[in-house]
């Protein structure tokens, strides 16, 4: 488990916010292409360039999203660095990095199913469920489980399988009490790799779920409060 210290973006300026706020939704409207090229050709550029080849263009763009800057938004990174910190020390087999406002948090796939299977593994089981302890401490937040395969196989079955991941984990989730309502899924099959998937060590790192954690719009607007924003 690591925490990368190098994405903990909290110099967002000003004007970098308000062009990222005037594309970008938070959790519940995003569009990825979109939002992915917003990062890539504004003064926040940075934020793409740091986390844009790991992370895949959903993710960017859900963590872009829900950028609301200034003071109101190093209130917010503080809190994200915490849960980070936190969820580095509670949940094995989690890559964390707290970029800015949001968390992404990875799971090679190996460790939460077995090959081609959608079915939760023992641990994992007990990892989604630290996750779950550390993430109802901070209830105003939004959580999107990304599913992503190898491009082995047609798109059909990759897709199928990517869903059927993400939605175990956010099932599995939910059972373990957080709020439905606070979890969304999406399966985005072989379309964001983050290696090559010529090499079967490609492959593995591009078998895996995302957890994107954003703030939602009432903690944004509690932020901005006692930001006096």
């Amino acid at each position: 488990m690591k925490v990368n210290r190098k994405l903990a973006v909290y110099g967002l300026s000003l004007a970098t916010s308000a062009m990222l706020l005037a594309s970008c939704e938070t959790i519940q409207n995003t569009n990825s292409t979109t939002k992915g090229a917003v990062i890539g050709t504004s003064a926040g550029a940075g934020i793409g360039a740091l986390i844009g080849n790991k992370a895949g263009n959903t993710a960017v763009g859900a963590i872009a999203g829900a950028v609301i800057g200034g003071a109101a938004g190093t209130l917010i990174g503080k809190k994200m660095d915490k849960q980070a910190k936190e969820i580095e020390n509670t949940v094995a087999g989690a890559q964390v990095e707290q970029v800015g406002e949001g968390i992404l948090v990875k799971f090679d796939s190996g460790i939460l199913f077995d090959f081609n299977s959608s079915a939760l593994k023992s641990n994992a089981k007990t990892n989604i469920a630290k996750l779950v302890e550390t993430l109802n401490k901070e209830p105003d937040t939004e959580i999107l489980v990304l599913g992503h395969t190898d491009n082995v196989g047609t798109l059909a079955a990759n897709q199928k399988v990517s869903e059927a991941r993400a939605k175990a984990v956010r099932d599995f989730a939910v059972s373990q009490g957080i709020a439905g309502a606070r979890i969304k899924t999406e399966g985005k099959n072989y379309s964001e790799p983050i290696a090559s998937n010529d090499t079967e060590a490609g492959r593995a790192e591009n078998r895996r779920v995302e957890v994107v954690i954003v703030a939602s719009k009432k903690m944004q607007e509690a932020a901005k409060r006692e930001a006096g924003q």
